[in-house]
């Protein structure tokens, strides 16, 4: 490890330990935790240095503990004085001792998985979860020995994750995090919209940026979560519209009573040829499972049931009413 890194890693070795002594204080305020929030979501690297010392603080509390009666010494104004010294001494010894031999830990190398327009990926991860990626998404993984993190950079994706307690497995999107608990969800970014299905188990979703408004919920199964900059709100929806959001994973659309336009949203996701919906015909709405990666159905369905005309221009086919 280069003298630049070293120097790095001991920086943010020492942020992460003045963020554990601050968490200590009982004045610890809300606002403090936004900003803790923010710091952690800058860098996985914020994640694995915190984590890993948490982990030592709470050893050398439990040290603390389980000290023989006998050797403990009588609780004076001196003991006190003296006890966050000694606690401060156990976080550096955590930061001397991870810089002795494991600071590569903190620095795992991202790997990133992408799908182009109207390609679909499945990952198993090293841990025994499973990332499917819808078209044209990607994600950063990175799988340390304290935590698991997944960013999704854009697109969408479903998860399975294996549940492990000591090593928490965090999905980061859209300045949101996922904090998995055995669950089974997919996550999918428009912009600065976050969207968030869960199938099975708990998760629980959080702000990550501190510059967006914090807010934070738990989710249960059938829970659907969409998340702005200044706002959040949970729905309950039925299994089979989970099931039919889900149908990409099979390469089909499911559409249930959308419109024209939405449904062509939804192929120009999957297709380089984009549909093209006329403002007068845009709010008729179909009903039907197609291929994702084949607007020929659709139209010709279109057609036929509305008597509506399609002409393809170079990339884009249009959908109008006919010309009488």
């Amino acid at each position: 490890m280069s003298g630049e890194e070293n120097t790095q890693v001991e920086l943010i070795g020492d942020q992460a330990a003045e963020w554990i002594l601050r968490q200590e204080n009982p004045g610890w305020s809300d606002e403090e935790q936004v900003a803790l929030d923010a710091w952690l979501a800058q860098s996985p690297h914020h994640l694995a240095a915190y984590w890993r010392l948490k982990a030592g603080w709470g050893r050398a509390e439990r040290l603390a503990a389980l000290k023989p009666s006998g050797m403990r010494p009588a609780r004076t104004s001196a003991n006190k004085g003296t006890w966050p010294i000694i606690r401060f001494a156990a976080v550096a010894c955590v930061v001397l001792s991870v810089a002795a031999g494991g600071l590569y830990s903190w620095f795992i190398q991202e790997r990133v998985f992408t799908t182009t327009v109207g390609q679909r990926a499945s990952i198993s991860l090293s841990d025994g979860s499973r990332v499917e990626l819808n078209t044209n998404s990607a994600i950063g993984v990175r799988m340390g020995f304290w935590q698991r993190t997944v960013s999704l950079k854009h697109g969408e994706a479903f998860f399975d994750v294996h549940h492990d307690a000591s090593r928490p497995f965090s999905v980061f999107a859209a300045g949101h995090r996922i904090v998995d608990l055995g669950t089974q969800f997919t996550v999918q970014t428009s912009g600065d919209r976050l969207k968030v299905t869960l199938v099975q188990g708990l998760a629980r979703l959080e702000t990550v940026s501190a510059t967006i408004q914090h807010h934070a919920t738990d989710l249960m199964p059938g829970d659907v979560a969409v998340a702005t900059p200044n706002s959040i709100s949970v729905a309950k929806v039925s299994e089979n519209a989970i099931a039919e959001g889900l149908s990409w994973r099979r390469g089909k659309l499911v559409f249930n009573n959308a419109t024209l336009a939405e449904a062509a949203a939804e192929f120009n996701r999957y297709n380089r040829t984009k549909l093209a919906i006329e403002a007068d015909v845009a709010g008729l709405r179909i009903n039907g499972i197609f291929d994702a990666g084949s607007v020929g159905p659709f139209t010709t369905m279109a057609k036929f049931a509305f008597g509506l005309s399609i002409e393809k221009r170079g990339n884009e086919i249009v959908v109008s009413r006919k010309k009488i």
